[in-house]
């Protein structure tokens, strides 16, 4: 269900007075802005979470919960004003996604030119997550249990950049491009707590690929990274011993091809944590993951899909036997209708291998499985973990 809001401007015009209505009608030409949200919901069970198994409730496992305001105002026949605000809770408490966040999700605003492209100011997802990510496992998976171990090379929507400027081009032949800056605001440094991100994708027919690259700049924090003040960056297992870096890099390709019913799709993501002579690690930190999915629509009500993904770190900091990581993840769905979707979820990760543990250098300590992005505080205390999901998710 979308509420459409018609607005005055001559009340615009005047201070500290808003005349809104809901109206049934259509929206104006002029201006619009809408509700939309997902509410998630779903009973999980884990066999091993830090030595224990639990059974319990969990949010946005199919869809981020959410709730969110978007609009724009016709400004030429060309040009638009626009803006999206969105805000992430868990349904289970009513608690915000992200505490003391109100606008968790993302807030910005922009000028959408259908010749020109858009730019848009604010709290935004990077060119990396929104051009690429979306060709891998979590668009088809979930993040909660396909997004590759730990989401550690950030295909969900785990990454967000504040105070961040972001150019996206309108598609020309299929091809479309686009690039982002995130101020870092460290008074005497551009770089420190900076972030850039470029992608560059094209949809032909029944083929989809993609490439990008994401860039994060430490702000001198050694307990751990938070690129450009994001409270959003994956934090596991898996990267606990590299939070320390100066940089994080991330490059990334993907491609899709659709076969009738059938979506085939493989992935490739490059992670690096380059240290300095602050960093609690010495040597460059390296993660390669390779993926591979299908999903197949067995009909209108029912979807189902597959994936496979491998993970390994690369040998330094002491390390001989580097952590590797391999994970098999299915769902299934039940569309009742388009905005209620019944959902189960499964996903199986091995664990192998070395890693540094929260201490950085000479902390060295047994890889621990991390399913999905769903356990990243609770990874398995053995070197296998299996979750299991069964939820309903509502759009409005």
């Amino acid at each position: 269900m979308k509420f459409i809001l018609r607005f005055n401007p001559t009340y615009l015009r005047r201070p500290l007075v808003l005349c809104a209505a809901a109206v049934s009608l259509p929206a104006s030409a002029q201006s619009s802005v809408t509700l939309y949200g997902n509410v998630d919901e779903a009973i999980v069970y884990a066999n091993n979470q830090n030595g224990h198994s639990n059974l319990y409730l969990r949010q946005g496992n199919l869809y981020a919960s959410k709730f969110g305001f978007k609009g724009m105002e016709v400004l030429s026949p060309t040009l638009s004003a626009i803006f999206d605000l969105q805000q992430g809770f868990d349904p289970g408490t009513g608690a915000e996604q992200t505490a003391g966040l109100a606008l968790n999700r993302y807030a910005y605003v922009g000028l959408q030119d259908t010749q020109a492209g858009t730019v848009a100011l604010g709290r935004q997802y990077t060119p990396y997550y929104l051009l690429v990510g979306t060709l891998g496992p979590v668009t088809y998976l979930t993040g909660a249990t396909g997004a590759h171990p730990g989401d550690i090379d950030g295909f969900d929507t785990d990454i967000r950049a504040n105070n961040s400027v972001t150019y996206a081009s309108p598609s020309i032949h299929g091809i479309r491009g686009s690039v982002q800056y995130g101020f870092g605001g460290v008074p005497g440094s551009v770089q420190r707590g900076s972030l850039i991100s470029a992608a560059l994708r094209y949809d032909g027919g029944p083929l989809a690929i993609g490439a990008a690259y994401l860039r994060m700049y430490n702000t001198g924090n050694t307990v751990g990274f938070d690129p450009n003040g994001s409270s959003q960056f994956p934090h596991s297992a898996l990267n606990n011993g590299y939070l320390s870096a100066r940089v994080v890099q991330q490059v990334a390709a993907a491609a899709n091809y659709t076969v009738g019913d059938f979506v085939f799709g493989l992935s490739y993501s490059n992670v690096v944590y380059q240290p300095d002579g602050n960093s609690l690690f010495g040597d460059a930190a390296v993660f390669n993951t390779y993926g591979a999915l299908v999903s197949y629509r067995v009909s209108t009500a029912v979807d189902l899909a597959a994936g496979y993904s491998y993970t390994r770190a690369s040998s330094a900091n002491g390390i001989d036997d580097a952590a590797r990581y391999q994970q098999v993840s299915l769902k299934e769905l039940y569309h009742f209708s388009k905005r209620t979707t019944l959902y189960a979820l499964q996903a199986y990760q091995h664990a192998s291998g070395k890693t540094l543990g929260v201490g950085g250098s000479g902390d060295i300590i047994d890889a621990r499985p991390i399913v999905g992005d769903s356990q990243n505080t609770t990874p398995s205390s053995t070197p296998n973990q299996f979750v299991a999901m069964f939820g309903l998710a509502i759009a409005f």
